[in-house]
């Protein structure tokens, strides 16, 4: 993996998109990003840590995104009736990538680190892009005052489900998740995690393991 990292920002990426950049910034920036995976985009936040403009380290995102190996997440704001945040989550489409550029090499320190939490997001996150239907868009919901939502689905700019992503087996629903579901007024509504037999919760969630949720519930969505 650590060959790939290396000939994909040296020579891939810059074939690829006929640019030159600096090797050891691009590799800065990717793992900052691994990091960082499915944090909320903050340009000014890279570029002073890189000491590069902000313009450049969006350009170097755009390079990795076209080059499918992030994925820029856009938040829903269209119908808030609330303060929201607008800028795009960013994640690593790979875990695999994601793990070696944290120096994870076992699954007894992946469990030891505070990236877990994240790196199931972003898998399932990348999960359920791959295999929803194509007249879904898919995005993330988060407002100033705390209601949040890890994934939300739409069509034609109408949220249709809401799901909210979990590492637990026996997840807490938080408060904010209720407050997103009433606010994008869905009736499809679950909360994913590894593994556990499908039961209803109150107000109209289901939770779920993530096989089942692609399998059984992800199709239903349209």
């Amino acid at each position: 993996t650590d060959t790939f990292i290396t000939t994909f920002i040296e020579r891939d990426l810059q074939n690829l998109f006929g640019v030159n950049f600096t090797n050891s910034v691009m590799r800065n920036f990717w793992t900052m990003l691994a990091h960082n995976n499915g944090s909320i985009w903050n340009a000014q936040y890279y570029a002073r840590s890189l000491g590069i403009t902000a313009p450049t380290i969006n350009r170097y995102l755009d390079f990795l995104e076209g080059a499918f190996m992030v994925h820029k997440l856009p938040a829903f704001y269209f119908q808030a009736t609330k303060r929201v945040i607008k800028a795009s989550k960013v994640y690593l489409r790979d875990t695999g990538i994601l793990h070696r550029l944290l120096r994870i090499t076992a699954l007894d320190e992946l469990r030891g680190h505070p990236i877990i939490g994240l790196s199931w997001e972003g898998y399932v996150v990348e999960q359920i892009y791959q295999l929803k239907h194509s007249n879904l868009e898919m995005y993330y919901y988060r407002t100033q005052d705390g209601a949040e939502a890890d994934v939300v689905l739409t069509k034609a700019n109408n949220p249709v489900a809401c799901i909210e992503i979990k590492l637990s087996n026996s997840p807490v629903i938080a408060k904010g998740f209720y407050e997103t579901m009433s606010d994008l007024k869905t009736k499809q509504n679950f909360v994913v995690v590894p593994q556990v037999d499908s039961y209803r919760k109150a107000q109209n969630v289901i939770v779920c393991g993530l096989s089942d949720f692609l399998l059984n519930h992800l199709p239903k969505i349209r």
